[in-house]
């Protein structure tokens, strides 16, 4: 590992350091094998995601000022087209396109911003498989450890979108490391990174597209301040920690800066990472695995009229509780009350769930809005640690109730790589699925381009 004298008592520039130096023999074999599952889950949902609306509207604009011509492909296309931020723009997008993608309990998406920055960047490069494994890692631990030290949900619950403002400094830290960038160049890098960051949850106001644009954004703000540091553009040294704007005391209240490189190197806040089996936000997958096990014990059809009960924290009241009201895919898929419903009755909560003439059953709205959502302050104590949740329906005068202390996915509950193969087949029927896998997760003894070829024979329909 490099050693930068400067970078003591700093944690930027302490960090720089470690992306800098990290190796990919440093790197634990568990955190390898998230690194790999991640790559296979991120390229899957943005293959899935390149046949929506919002991912054709990007490549769209990225094309009217392209040449045609550029260092990197966009997933679903046959050749290099676009030039490595752009690419990595369009690719992220789309892989957080359907809100299939992980996520961490740190409140934030790290798989759309560091896979596509990274394999846009390792294709123009001609970096390798384990090259692209050291820097997807580094990039996932430093956005992880970017929002525990921020605190995830004080920044929240200021209306920030953890994955814009924190994701640039996954890619960021994903191409320095690929680019071989020192560590002062690192350090600029992440001052680049950090001061693009943006993204708010006004989205939720109406379930507008820019939610799935701040992923993607992400990645492209981070290659730019990669690249740009590499040409000697300078950036704040001390971007996390200033007084007069950093970025924790700037998103947050509550911050603290220890969190940033404590145990760096040692522990892996990458290996709790989550797989996502459901098509919606993660903050409600603990009450879809509570719904789905109500339903069970009770039985199906489901009873509309059945009383049902449903525990939440003040985070998730705030940031999914709202009255459901037909709109966007967005906004059913960020609403708990929806989800809920969905599970209840369709014993599922995926894609097709997500159609118009789902979104607008009267059937589904009527129980959305019939659910008792309550306060649990026991809730409160457990988020975001554990993204908890509970449901509760009536039957002959008893209550049924399941608690789930941790989803599926989730690193208590895990889905491993033959789950999110078959997860990928299950949205993807038509594509090389098998062959993406074996590639994906076994990617240090491949050629990476190996991967996007596949990526191009895939078949893909809009949602």
């Amino acid at each position: 590992m490099n050693d930068d004298r400067r970078a003591v008592g700093a944690p930027t520039r302490e960090l720089a350091a470690w992306i800098s130096g990290l190796q990919y023999k440093d790197i634990p074999e568990r955190t390898r094998e998230v690194v790999r599952i991640a790559i296979l889950d991120t390229l899957g949902c943005g293959i899935y995601g390149f046949g929506t609306p919002w991912a054709g509207m990007l490549l769209k604009w990225a094309r009217n000022g392209s040449s045609g011509r550029g260092d990197a492909t966009v997933w679903g296309d046959r050749s290099p087209s676009l030039r490595v931020a752009d690419a990595a723009m369009v690719n992220g997008s789309a892989a957080h396109a359907f809100e299939l993608d992980d996520y961490h309990n740190a409140k934030l998406h790290a798989g759309a911003i560091a896979v596509p920055a990274a394999l846009a960047m390792a294709e123009k490069l001609g970096s390798d498989g384990r090259a692209i494994v050291t820097a997807i890692a580094a990039g996932y631990e430093t956005m992880i450890r970017s929002s525990l030290a921020s605190n995830p949900s004080a920044t929240r619950l200021r209306g920030w979108h953890i994955t814009g403002i924190y994701g640039p400094f996954a890619a960021a830290a994903a191409c320095a490391s690929l680019m071989k960038l020192d560590p002062e160049q690192t350090a600029w890098a992440l001052g680049l990174a950090g001061t693009q960051g943006a993204g708010t949850w006004a989205f939720n106001a109406d379930g507008t597209m820019s939610k799935r644009f701040h992923a993607g954004k992400a990645a492209h703000s981070g290659v730019l301040a990669a690249e740009l540091a590499a040409m000697g553009f300078t950036g704040p040294t001390q971007i996390y920690e200033f007084e007069d704007g950093g970025v924790l005391k700037a998103h947050s209240d509550d911050s603290d800066v220890t969190q940033l490189t404590r145990d760096l190197g040692r522990v892996w806040h990458t290996d709790t990472n989550s797989i996502k089996p459901y098509s919606c936000c993660g903050s409600t997958h603990a009450y879809i695995d509570a719904a789905l096990a109500v339903r069970a014990k009770i039985g199906a059809p489901w009873d509309l009229q059945r009383p049902v009960k449903v525990g939440l924290s003040n985070v998730v009241d705030v940031q999914c509780g709202f009255a459901y009201a037909p709109g966007s895919a967005l906004n059913a898929q960020m609403s708990l009350r929806y989800i809920v419903a969905a599970a209840l009755v369709d014993g599922a909560v995926l894609p097709p769930q997500f159609t118009d003439e789902r979104m607008r059953d009267p059937a589904l709205i009527k129980l959305a809005a019939q659910l008792d959502c309550v306060h649990d302050p026991k809730l409160d104590a457990l988020y975001p640690k554990h993204f908890a949740g509970w449901v509760a329906a009536e039957k002959d005068g008893q209550w049924v109730r399941a608690d789930i202390l941790n989803p599926t996915g989730s690193i208590d509950n895990p889905v491993d790589a033959a789950g999110v193969t078959a997860k990928i087949r299950g949205i993807l029927p038509d594509a090389p699925v098998d062959a993406i896998a074996n590639v994906a997760l076994d990617i240090e003894n491949h050629d990476p381009r190996e991967l996007l070829m596949l990526a191009a024979q895939s078949k893909v329909q809009a949602p």
